[in-house]
């Protein structure tokens, strides 16, 4: 008698639904994301336009810095020669800023040494802002996305105890669950957008920094290349 009690009991145990398990299992982060409404779909964008603008810029540093560390010292030697003209191709070569502000240097050539250091650096100036641009969107991204990660968050809240108190003294957990998910997802979404845009912009910012020292130093050893005599 007491074996077939406990034959039926573990039978009634094995045909029990498990569905509370395989949903948990089944639980992905892009359904997590979809809970967030409408302000997913704005981190979403401001994500794709932080990685675009890191990606880009990045890119564009990388091959500004690329450029043979015996540049100088080929400029040195052909303008010390005379050649001109073949001190310009070597510059139209590389596409850098340090480059370019070399071969604005030699085109002023002849004229002023104050007017040349002039010209050189009103390039410099030039090649700076192309550099940084873009950088002002990535700032804005890193600080404004918490701001709307936030939003979702108090809005979430309003919906939630909305619901409570429409809901009289029928109040339901799953009345609050909603609005406090979509609250908590989109906290979650805009501090993610917010600390990658943070870091890619510290990152791109130190990078720049790095260029533009290089471009300063290139700038005084130009200068002083023409304060030498011809025939050094």
């Amino acid at each position: 008698m007491l074996f077939n009690l406990l034959q039926a009991a573990v039978d009634t145990t094995a045909l029990a639904p498990a569905a509370p398990v395989s949903q948990e299992m089944n639980f992905s982060l892009i359904e997590m994301a979809m809970k967030g409404g409408w302000l997913m779909i704005v981190l979403l964008i401001l994500s794709i336009i932080a990685i675009y603008i890191f990606g880009n810029k990045w890119w564009m540093i990388r091959k500004a810095g690329n450029i043979d560390k015996n540049f100088m010292k080929d400029i040195h030697d052909l303008i010390h020669e005379g050649k001109i003209k073949s001190a310009l191709a070597l510059c139209e070569k590389y596409d850098s800023p340090v480059a370019r502000l070399v071969e604005k240097g030699i085109e002023r050539i002849g004229r002023p040494l104050p007017d040349i250091q002039a010209a050189v650096e009103n390039m410099g100036n030039v090649e700076v802002a192309r550099l940084e641009k873009g950088l002002p969107m990535l700032a804005t991204i890193a600080g404004g996305a918490p701001m709307i990660g936030f939003l979702g968050t108090v809005s979430g809240m309003i919906q939630a105890f909305f619901r409570m108190s429409t809901a009289g003294n029928n109040i339901d957990i799953t009345l609050l669950s909603g609005g406090i998910y979509e609250a908590m997802v989109t906290t979650v979404g805009g501090l993610f957008v917010g600390i990658i845009a943070y870091f890619g912009y510290n990152f791109l910012t130190s990078q720049i920094s790095n260029l533009v020292f290089k471009m300063e130093s290139t700038t005084i050893e130009f200068i002083d290349m023409l304060h030498e005599p011809a025939g050094r």
